[in-house]
């Protein structure tokens, strides 16, 4: 069965989802051990950053993917 485009990026959206919340939470829990002091609204703004280009990373991956899954096919 072939995935759409749209369920390519609503899969890749809310797997950064869940992700951010896990990152922003590393972030206060390890970035003190380096010697790094961030406020909560510095690291959400790094999170969203950082989230913003995993989704595109992971939407590219996935198309990636399906392209060579649909060549192979043929």
């Amino acid at each position: 069965m072939k995935q759409s485009r749209a369920m390519s990026q609503v899969e890749a959206v809310a797997n950064v989802a869940v992700g951010y919340g896990v990152a922003v939470v590393t972030q206060i829990l390890i970035f003190p051990v380096f010697g790094l002091h961030t406020t909560l609204a510095q690291n959400l703004k790094m999170g969203a950053i950082f989230t913003v280009v995993s989704i595109a990373r992971s939407f590219a991956l996935r198309r990636l993917f399906e392209a060579i899954r649909m060549r192979s096919a043929k």
